[in-house]
């Protein structure tokens, strides 16, 4: 997210009128009430504007209470204070205070990534201390991060999707990951960009999806990564803050890379070897191959969603008929896009931690209109999970860019949006259909077998 903050003629301060932004998110590092440091945006133009967030956060702070939000027009100012590091984010994007609260935390999370929460000593020795050069050069790993905001459904839904592959192709990679955990290796994941080809740990040891959104990001968004095999200490926020672990990375092509973590810090031959072992097998098996062509294939697409009957009430969770049944039959609403104007869909398994997202239809083509869906899921997920009038088992809404409908079990959650003129009662059978769809590519779609993260 970019930011921008212009000067208001005849003054010598900024407001928050006077910003032209969309959304903004500032990283303020102090301790107390000594000076803070800017992680983004020039110190100097902004010391001004980033001193009154300080006096706002020590005056709450003074009173016994923390501060969270504060709304001024449009704008919401939302804050995460961490010990000794603030976090404000301004927007006026309409996001819920949930997800912007969210967001910050992810951004703590890759601050921890790099640095491990016993940064929080650095200050207590020394207030005045400056953390700035140890995050030197990690500019492109925060900026991703607050890009994928605008676009990947797992930093609000706290899952990880799947790269789609053949159940025979996934269990040959997890075979021989398998093989190199039990040697000593403590997490070991074959990505492709930001997908999950597959993962296995050590025993009774468990991956928080958040941690696995946060270690892709890093390694995708270092360039040095790239172009040799690496072996980097990490920290894992949500299995362990307070310590390193010790990274092997290593890129088989442009897209597909391996990821083997240790507690180990002098285990860097010996997870070259299991490397070798790995490569080896999955040249052999074809797995790097297929991985390739399921990424020109592209994942699930609305248009390919088997018809729905038609006959009988429509409720949520009612039985549905085989796929190879003679009682099915094209719609006769079907528009563009999907069946019943279905233009998109998230998938997310609960006991799994994992989802799936369909691949947008061409109502949906733009990045504009994608961004816009996107937005509309947050707040859809947002009240779906408010605890203060909630939980809802089933929500639907109509505007005038779709039609929204969530359905919530305690085995799954369905996302989904339709065409603005859909009719409720097709969409409710379509939903229904959609995740009878899943249930029969499950094997293909889901890393099945996975033990659920304890979090």
């Amino acid at each position: 997210m970019m930011m921008k903050l212009k000067k208001k003629k005849n003054n010598r301060g900024f407001g928050i009128k006077s910003m032209k932004f969309r959304s903004l998110i500032l990283i303020l590092i102090g301790f107390l009430e000594n000076d803070i440091k800017m992680r983004y945006g020039d110190e100097h133009k902004l010391a001004g504007f980033s001193a009154t967030l300080q006096a706002i956060v020590s005056f709450v702070e003074n009173g016994g209470d923390s501060i969270k939000l504060v709304r001024a027009g449009k704008h919401q100012v939302v804050f995460l204070v961490k010990g000794p590091i603030y976090l404000v984010c301004i927007s006026s994007t309409e996001e819920p205070y949930e997800s912007l609260r969210g967001q910050l935390e992810l951004i703590y999370g890759q601050i921890l990534v790099i640095l491990t929460k016993s940064i929080n000593k650095c200050f207590e020795k020394n207030s005045k201390f400056d953390m700035t050069p140890l995050l030197g050069g990690t500019d492109t790993v925060f900026s991703s991060l607050i890009h994928s905001f605008s676009w990947n459904p797992a930093t609000f839904l706290h899952a990880y999707t799947c790269l789609p592959l053949s159940y025979a192709t996934r269990q040959a990679a997890g075979a021989v990951l398998q093989d190199i955990a039990d040697s000593g290796v403590l997490f070991a994941t074959l990505m492709c960009r930001h997908k999950v080809i597959s993962l296995v740990g050590a025993q009774k040891a468990s991956l928080h999806p958040d941690d696995m959104l946060l270690l892709a990001n890093f390694v995708m968004s270092s360039e040095s990564f790239r172009t040799s095999e690496s072996f980097s200490p990490v920290c894992l926020p949500r299995y362990n803050p307070s310590a390193f672990l010790y990274a092997y990375i290593h890129y088989f092509d442009a897209d597909t890379y391996l990821m083997l973590l240790t507690t180990n810090s002098d285990a860097f031959y010996h997870l070259k070897d299991c490397r070798i072992c790995i490569e080896t097998v999955l040249l052999k098996s074809n797995v790097l191959s297929e991985v390739q062509r399921s990424l020109l294939d592209g994942g699930m697409h609305v248009e390919d969603l088997p018809p729905i009957p038609q006959s009988g009430a429509a409720h949520l969770g009612q039985h549905m008929h085989p796929s190879d049944s003679p009682e099915r039959f094209k719609d006769p609403h079907h528009g563009i896009g999907g069946p019943a104007g279905l233009w998109h869909f998230i998938y997310r398994s609960i006991y799994l931690d994992q989802y799936v997202s369909s691949e947008f239809s061409s109502s949906i083509s733009t990045r504009q209109q994608q961004k816009r869906l996107y937005r509309a899921y947050q707040k859809l997920f947002a009240s779906m999970h408010d605890k203060g009038i909630g939980p809802h088992r089933t929500q639907f809404r109509r505007d005038e860019n779709y039609v929204l409908l969530c359905w919530v079990t305690q085995d799954f959650e369905l996302y989904a949006a339709f065409d603005p003129l859909a009719d409720k009662a097709l969409a409710i059978k379509t939903c229904n259909r959609v995740c009878q769809w899943i249930k029969d590519v499950e094997n293909e779609i889901f890393l099945l077998g996975a033990s659920p993260f304890s979090w």
